[in-house]
């Protein structure tokens, strides 16, 4: 049958739910709002579309390894409070997804929300989750690295809030590929990321993906100095040590490694090679 723009509208207006899956509700339900409802909120859909202007900024994050170390797979799972983030359904409803994730080695959040699972999409199963719950929960992260020549090595760091958690995820999560080295340096490299955050991997990424905020920080030196009163003269050697500086606050291989500060991470590596990282972390 052919479902009128209005009967979506009237569906819509009362459930909440996207135009989608109002239109799937009412051809189930052959046009009949009432029971086109009852199916949204079956389905927990309902619920879930009228919290999705609420934020969620707390959960978990999982991360782990295969059993050789070449592949590492990592998710976060959001809910709104944290309260929820400790609750053991939602927990084991997240290693579910994480155990998608080693399966099926999704390449994007949306590759892995429309991975199938008991005959409905992750997606789907989020949504029902957050009616049964009563809070807005969403995947907001997934990440897999695959280094068949090397290792990848993971880290969760687990706050105080989650110690007496029913899982073993945490507020911080990183994935690490290297190629050389052991697998004591992978975690001590992980465990930099986490605590110190970089945003790229070296100076020649942050030049290439970060050439407007580099001309920003220029600019603000260039204020410095002149409110300083500085001789324009020594304006570029003066911009290019403080440029030195913050590229040691931003990425990975020049800051300050945090076992031993009096080298630098590039200094510890000993002819390994950082590939890539990934650091997920909980507003």
């Amino acid at each position: 049958m052919t479902i009128s723009m209005d009967q979506i509208k009237q569906l819509r207006d009362k459930t909440g739910a996207g135009i989608a899956d109002v239109k799937n509700a009412l051809e189930e339900a052959g046009g009949e709002l009432v029971a086109a409802a009852e199916i949204l909120r079956k389905k927990g859909i309902a619920k879930a579309a009228k919290r999705e202007d609420r934020e969620a900024s707390e959960g978990i994050i999982l991360a782990g390894t295969n059993e050789n170390g070449s592949e590492g797979y990592m998710i976060e799972l959001n809910s709104e409070t944290d309260f929820v983030a400790r609750n053991e359904q939602f927990q084991e409803f997240a290693k579910t997804i994480f155990n998608l994730v080693k399966t099926q080695k999704p390449q994007s959040l949306d590759a892995l929300l429309n991975v199938n699972y008991d005959n409905a999409s992750v997606k789907e199963k989020v949504n029902s989750l957050s009616g049964v719950i009563g809070e807005k929960l969403a995947v907001s992260n997934v990440a897999v690295l695959e280094n068949a020549n090397g290792q990848v090595a993971s880290y969760i760091h687990v706050g105080l809030s989650d110690k007496n958690s029913a899982g073993a995820g945490g507020r911080i999560g990183v994935l690490v590929s290297l190629t050389g080295g052991t697998a004591e340096l992978a975690r001590d490299i992980a465990m930099q990321v986490a605590a110190a955050n970089p945003k790229y991997l070296s100076i020649e990424e942050a030049k290439e993906s970060g050439a407007e905020a580099i001309e920003k920080e220029k600019e603000i030196y260039r204020e410095q100095l002149k409110n300083e009163n500085k001789p324009e003269a020594m304006w570029d050697k003066i911009i290019e040590g403080k440029l030195q500086k913050y590229f040691q606050g931003i990425c990975l291989l020049e800051q300050e490694f945090i076992k031993d500060d009096a080298k630098q991470v590039k200094e510890i590596l000993n002819g390994a090679t950082v590939e890539k990282f990934v650091r997920f972390a909980l507003a």
